[in-house]
């Protein structure tokens, strides 16, 4: 996800209360892309494999997208080229990580934790700006601490490797905090939708690469999930939430940001029978009001790049999800 807006400016949303549009791109982009994970388990080539090819399949539309505008590279110096080097790789491997702990914990878990980088990327904000971070957002970051180690004891109390799953989930949420930093460069002169095709189609080779080094299958006998990921979540989603973000103000995204563990917590139940107990529930509940806390935004982190925008650029998660 990505808003219009320019990463190092604070712009006022661009809400039209006459129109339903946005909210409603908004809420299906949410819904698009937390069906992510479900495909990536349906998948029959390993998990990083699947992102490989959510790239590549993705890629001619977004680069299609992206350049139909007419605009081009021009004038890009190498220190651009290189930044959206290190943003694809960061990209490539929070995709691999995300969906290595995708089919190791449940489908809430692996949403809500892939999520986090709207909690990791403040303090990333606070550490660059020197600058304390407000007492809401102090209380944010408490709930979520609270909230991810109760569902993470519950997960290893219903599965030891449910446990693993959940840190590969906060793993990827550090990598695209990554992928947040080092594209936030590049959109400093790049419009959203080029930026978005070009981080994804430079991560199609170390997504490649890491599949390889895991020794993961490639090729697959069903195409149809991989499709799936690419068509619902890298596209729709993506086309979806890149309409509604500068339209919506930052609450309300926040808030539609919970559809997401909603949605794939219900196909959890429904396809694999993941239920969630009362204390799931509390911890899910603690996060879930911290990622909507955390949005509120002291003034001396606001001309920090992407810090003005919690959004991801192009997937919460999300380019991921």
């Amino acid at each position: 996800m990505h808003g219009d807006a320019s990463p190092t400016k604070s712009v006022a949303p661009q809400t039209n209360a006459r129109s339903p549009l946005p909210f409603a791109a908004l809420v299906a982009g949410n819904v698009a892309l937390a069906f992510g994970p479900w495909f990536v388990r349906l998948a029959d080539t390993g998990p990083v494999a699947s992102g490989f090819w959510r790239l590549l399949l993705a890629a001619p539309v977004l680069l299609i997208a992206g350049f139909g505008t007419g605009w081009r590279p021009r004038g890009w110096t190498w220190q651009l080229w290189a930044m959206l080097a290190l943003a694809a790789v960061c990209f490539a491997a929070d995709l691999g990580s995300w969906h290595l702990g995708i089919v190791r914990t449940t489908l809430a878990n692996a949403t809500l934790f892939g999520n986090s980088t709207i909690l990791i990327f403040p303090i990333y904000g606070f550490l660059v700006a020197r600058a304390l971070p407000t007492r809401m957002q102090g209380i944010a970051l408490l709930l979520a601490f609270a909230g991810g180690a109760l569902l993470m004891g519950r997960s290893y109390q219903a599965d030891p490797r449910h446990l693993g799953g959940d840190l590969l989930c906060v793993l990827a949420g550090l990598l695209y905090t990554g992928y947040f930093i080092f594209l936030g460069r590049v959109r400093e002169t790049t419009p959203p939708l080029p930026a978005l095709a070009l981080s994804t189609t430079v991560s199609i080779v170390p997504a490649l690469a890491f599949a390889l080094i895991l020794q993961e299958r490639i090729i697959p006998h069903n195409w149809l999930p991989l499709i799936g990921l690419a068509l619902v979540s890298q596209i729709t989603g993506q086309f979806l939430m890149v309409y509604a973000l500068g339209r919506i103000s930052p609450l309300v995204v926040g808030l539609t940001l919970l559809v997401q563990p909603i949605v794939s917590a219900t196909i959890g139940w429904i396809v694999y029978g993941e239920q969630l107990g009362a204390l799931d529930f509390v911890g899910a509940l603690l996060v879930a009001i911290a990622l909507v806390l955390v949005r509120e935004k002291p003034a001396t982190v606001a001309e920090i790049p992407l810090a003005d925008q919690m959004e991801p650029v192009g997937d919460t998660h999300d380019d991921r999800t």
